[in-house]
């Protein structure tokens, strides 16, 4: 295996790792309001739920690839 195919299947898990911990966190997902106890947005079909999950993990893909500062 390349080295650059090794590199990007570790930035994707971490990425996923990541997206995991967050919506652990913030019980993203979960039916009932968070730990908090303010209500999430009113979106309960599981299609807006997958949409988010993803809109989730290319963020977090972004944030792990992003360049060191």
């Amino acid at each position: 295996m390349e080295a650059t195919t090794i590199a990007a299947r570790r930035t994707e898990d971490i990425a996923l790792d990541l997206l995991k911990f967050i919506a652990a966190q913030t019980h993203m997902g979960a039916k009932g309001p968070g730990a908090t106890g303010f209500a999430a947005a009113p979106s309960t079909k599981p299609e807006d739920q997958v949409a988010q999950l993803l809109e989730l993990y290319t963020r977090c893909r972004r944030a792990v690839e992003a360049p060191a500062k």
